[in-house]
């Protein structure tokens, strides 16, 4: 990772016309690998601050500040960003677009091979992270990482208080997603274990530069300590994966299939401890359902 410091006055870049004379002066171009699609509408931008409910007291982690359009907002509203940037060809422009705006400090780096908690206290001498203050994370994310990233964060355990995001819509539905519906999956039981989960509004696919082919939506997650807690994390992880494995079997075979390496049969004596029917499928079950399970199948292996 490289910090780059700022260059010129601050610009507002939350216009079209804007990126595309930035970008064609800097002989630069939006990478579809990195999913860079642009943020250019004030309004969404402002109504994201809102929800973030920033402070001149709050440190704010960003990911995927692009050209820095939403970074020099939260810098005016908190005490301190740190935005993290794949694109090194990005990093000069950002660093002069967000100079005058506020505290920031632009972070060279792959957000999923970061340990946030850490970066957090070096930055801030140990008054963030883990152990010490909360801190947000504010994000126009990139719709590529977006779900191994959440995951990742959250399994982490970052001292996070809240985050808000800007995700594919259809990402957006299966975070808060109910048991039983076609978006409840993997990620939606992850995230609810962790967070109390808010779609917040929807944004068109026309507010950004260049036009993303879905549209998007923004998410609040307030973190919280779990509503099931469990023992064994890792194992009700794995559980869940297990269960929605393969949505059109019974839990009792996507289990049995699931490479646990557990008889069918103990399966079944699990399943009926949990009180859950073995011919259910994984996508009915709760929470509460799920943790359960995994209390019963830890008691029967005797961990």
């Amino acid at each position: 990772m490289k910090v780059y410091s700022g260059g010129h006055r601050l610009k507002e870049v939350a216009s079209p016309a804007v990126v595309r004379d930035l970008l064609s002066r800097n002989k630069l171009s939006c990478r579809k690998s990195l999913g860079q699609n642009f943020l250019i509408d004030s309004n969404i931008i402002n109504k994201i601050i809102e929800a973030a409910d920033l402070s001149a007291g709050d440190l704010v982690v960003e990911i995927g500040p692009g050209l820095g359009a939403l970074t020099a907002r939260i810098a005016r509203s908190a005490g301190k960003v740190l935005a993290v940037e794949v694109d090194r060809g990005l990093l000069p422009l950002l660093a002069e677009v967000v100079e005058g705006a506020g505290d920031v400090e632009i972070i060279h780096g792959n957000a999923l091979e970061i340990d946030f908690d850490n970066l957090v206290l070096i930055k801030t001498g140990g008054r963030f992270g883990r152990g010490s203050g909360q801190y947000k994370l504010v994000a126009n994310l990139p719709y590529y990482i977006t779900s191994p990233l959440l995951i990742n964060i959250l399994q982490e355990r970052y001292n996070l208080s809240r985050m808000v995001v800007m995700v594919q819509s259809e990402v957006a539905d299966r975070l808060g997603a109910a048991p039983g519906t076609k978006d409840y999956g993997v990620l939606s039981v992850i995230v609810q274990y962790f967070t109390d989960v808010k779609v917040l509004f929807r944004v068109p696919r026309t507010v950004f530069y260049p036009s993303p082919a879905v549209d998007s939506a923004v998410v609040r997650l307030i973190l919280r300590p779990p509503l099931e807690p469990v023992q064994d994390e890792k194992t009700f992880f794995k559980v869940v994966r297990a269960a929605f494995g393969k949505r059109r079997k019974t839990l009792l075979n996507s289990l049995t299939d699931s490479g646990f390496g557990i008889e069918k049969e103990v399966w079944r004596a699990v399943l009926e401890s949990s009180a859950i029917d073995p011919g259910r499928r994984g996508e009915t079950l709760c929470l509460a359902e799920f943790a359960r399970l995994t209390g019963c199948l830890r008691e029967i292996q005797g961990c």
